[in-house]
């Protein structure tokens, strides 16, 4: 049973996200600012992406993006779903790794959500700016969905390289 509970976590993530696009959509127009937020760093927005971060996949066509930004994605959160609560996907992994997962399972699901129900457009809102790093004035718009998602698997990555699975045998 206490594998199950970073589920929690996914329900949480999924439900913002969700609460948070529907805002945006019914408040905001498409295609338009709506605040500019601590000196212009912030900007509060709706946009539609019809790819994948950074608009990867655009130009595919209609059939081939749904086998890619739908039928993969299920199957991806499906596997990341049964690591969650099973040593057999990843082997032994620690509490922490785990709630790490629900966390890009949650981002995941929230954006499936919206491909699903929205035409394969997700509604991001969130822009920030970039300062020219990267060569870029402003980052790519995102929402909470992404934001969880970037920020699980930063966490994950990092807990893997200071040695947390060895940790995962003695926990479980």
């Amino acid at each position: 049973m206490k594998k199950f509970l970073p589920f929690l976590l996914s329900i949480l993530i999924i439900a913002a996200d969700q609460i948070s696009k529907a805002l945006i959509v019914h408040f905001i127009p498409e295609g338009t600012v709506a605040c500019s937020l601590f000196n212009d760093f912030l900007w509060i927005c709706h946009v539609r992406n019809d790819a994948v971060a950074f608009s990867l996949g655009a130009g595919l066509p209609a059939a081939l993006k749904y086998i890619v930004f739908i039928g993969l994605p299920v199957v991806i959160m499906a596997g990341v779903s049964a690591a969650i609560v099973s040593d057999k996907v990843l082997g032994p992994l620690t509490s922490f790794q785990r709630w790490c997962l629900a966390g890009i399972a949650g981002g995941g699901i929230g954006n499936l959500i919206d491909r699903i129900f929205r035409s394969l457009r997700v509604v991001d809102w969130i822009s920030t700016n970039n300062y020219g790093w990267f060569g870029m004035e402003r980052f790519p718009t995102y929402n909470l969905a992404d934001a969880a998602i970037v920020i699980s698997v930063i966490l994950l990555v990092v807990s893997i390289m200071l040695g947390g699975r060895k940790n995962a045998i003695k926990e479980n």
